[in-house]
């Protein structure tokens, strides 16, 4: 007899059949008729387990198959999740993309599939709310209000009911909302609020020019864009607004700040350019009421930070900080304004501003995957990315719908270009190390709808209005997951006709890691980790 488990005698009987006569061993060796075989604990448990996987392998596959529409869609049905199915939070949930730094998973494939049709920030509020106020009710001057009309928009969205009401009251704010949300009306219509509600006497005419308010973007076409929204918000009220760019001689900066007296009350500018008009005395910030910083991320960056900072030394953002006009205890509002947000904000503020006083605005869908967005990963060899773009294009535009492709380089969109310019598919380029003579007029040509399709790199992925855009292609997977969150955020815009889609492809294996983390997240439908949207945490410091 066996020993069980702890030395005791557990065993599992399994009776035999008779053995037929004279068969076999020698009669003396034979078991009798009806033996019982006892079965060691440990083979006893194996058997259990066993018998246990298959039929949770049974269920897998019955939960597979029952009807329902899918939250995500996988080549292989087993892997696929229905929307009513949840996955707990510290619960690992099987991943389509889990063996995809294999070279076999090369063809496989998952798509994210809708589930709701509109954008998270045109949903209606709480139904104890009402329809939410409308911009009259939010308390705007009765001129913004005109100009709301010439721009045809209707009720506020999400971020705008949260942000309005908090800027009126002069406070601080870190702004934080998904991309394609209306964030330029939520922060233009309140500081412009402040303005028309304290009107200031004319700056001395011979002087620079002294904006009462400052809007820093980090490129030019972000610039015209929201320059031109600025325009229309201001002149039912006769405000000046004048957008600063560089890449031209300094005679240029001066026609460019030139106004009709008293001078633009709003100036629109991009770092260089800005740094060089102060530089110059061209520009002078005492006079300044708020600040803005839209795509902070960006603003961030190693190539803008030092920029940045010297023109935050220009203004007067600190507690008593000497004004012209004014109580001298009355601070600058800076408004920091992205979908994203880097770790170092907080400290590069803290130079010049007391970053405690800061109020944070943040949306519910901040940090989250559009859920109104079909999103598709398809695992290729590098060899295959260019076929599969082709058949992409052949589709798409034939119907009139405009495309983004994304590139990670500008070498890779000028050699994308020449292939798509052999297969005679119109297009056009936009890559940060262009001149500013040939990037003026892209994207607005884009937009416009002259040309159908785009291929940039994330130049193009910060806050430009692609309305537009139907389709989006990662012809090379973004670098990190909030370049993901930019460019998904390019179609299903506030003001898009159709919810659109996106197709990435993926290549390498350190893309796999990050796909890893984006299809986590959709099936547990929570936020893409390492996202910060607190101004105040600081940032971890490096050994």
């Amino acid at each position: 007899m066996a020993l069980g488990r702890g030395g005791t005698a557990a065993a599992l009987p399994l009776l035999l059949p008779r053995r037929p006569a004279g068969t076999g061993a020698a009669a003396e060796g034979a078991e009798p008729p009806g033996a019982v075989v006892r079965i060691p604990w440990a083979l006893r448990v194996r058997l259990q387990r066993g018998a246990q996987r298959r039929r949770r392998g049974h269920g897998e596959a019955a939960t597979a198959a029952r009807p329902g529409k899918l939250l995500l869609r996988s080549r292989r049905p087993e892997l696929s999740q229905p929307r009513w199915q949840t996955v707990g939070r510290w619960e690992q949930p099987p991943l389509v993309s889990a063996g995809w730094k294999h070279r076999k998973a090369c063809g496989d494939y998952f798509q994210l599939e809708p589930s709701q049709e509109a954008a998270p920030a045109l949903q209606a509020p709480p139904a104890e709310a009402g329809q939410g106020p409308t911009f009259a009710e939010l308390g705007l001057q009765p001129a913004l209000l005109a100009g709301l009309e010439r721009l045809s928009v209707g009720r506020p969205t999400a971020v705008q009911r949260l942000a309005i009401p908090a800027l009126r009251r002069g406070r601080s704010a870190l702004c934080a909302a998904e991309t394609g949300s209306g964030k330029t009306l939520a922060y233009l219509l309140p500081l412009l609020d402040g303005l028309l509600g304290r009107p200031e006497g004319p700056a001395a005419p011979a002087g620079p020019a002294a904006p009462r308010g400052l809007v820093v973007v980090p490129s030019r076409e972000l610039a015209a864009q929201v320059g031109a929204v600025a325009a229309a918000l201001c002149a039912p009220a006769g405000l000046a607004v004048r957008g600063l760019t560089g890449g031209g001689a300094a005679g240029g900066l001066r026609r460019q700040l030139r106004a009709p007296p008293p001078g633009p009350a709003v100036l629109l500018g991009t770092p260089g350019a800005l740094r060089e008009a102060l530089r110059r005395r061209f520009l002078a910030l005492a006079r300044l009421r708020w600040m803005v910083l839209d795509e902070a991320d960006t603003l961030m960056d190693d190539s803008f930070t030092e920029l940045l900072e010297e023109i935050l030394a220009h203004a007067p953002l600190a507690a008593g900080a000497p004004r012209p006009s004014g109580p001298a205890e009355e601070r600058t509002q800076v408004v920091v304004v992205g979908a994203t947000f880097p770790a170092g904000l907080s400290e590069t503020l803290a130079k010049f501003t007391d970053v405690s006083r800061f109020v944070t605005l943040t949306t519910q869908s901040l940090h989250r995957l559009p859920p109104h967005v079909q999103q598709k990963f398809v695992r290729l060899k590098g060899r295959d990315k260019l076929p599969e773009l082709l058949q992409l294009l052949k589709e798409y535009p034939s119907s009139g719908r405009a495309v983004l492709i994304f590139c990670n380089s500008a070498s890779t969109v000028n050699w994308l270009g020449y292939i798509l310019d052999d297969h005679r598919i119109r297009h056009l380029r936009l890559q940060g190390q262009m001149s500013a003579a040939a990037r003026a007029g892209i994207f607005a040509s884009f937009q416009r709808g002259d040309v159908s399709v785009l291929v940039c790199t994330d130049l193009a992925s910060r806050g430009l209005d692609t309305s537009s855009v139907q389709l989006v292609v990662n012809y090379d997977f973004p670098d990190t997951l909030q370049d993901y969150l930019h460019r998904v955020g390019r179609v299903g815009r506030v003001g898009s006709k159709a919810p659109g889609a996106v197709v990435s492809f993926v290549t390498h294996r350190w893309d796999v890691d990050l796909v890893r983390k984006i299809e986590t997240a959709a099936r547990k439908r929570t936020g893409l980790p390492g996202m910060d949207s607190s101004i105040n945490k600081p940032s971890p410091k490096g050994g």
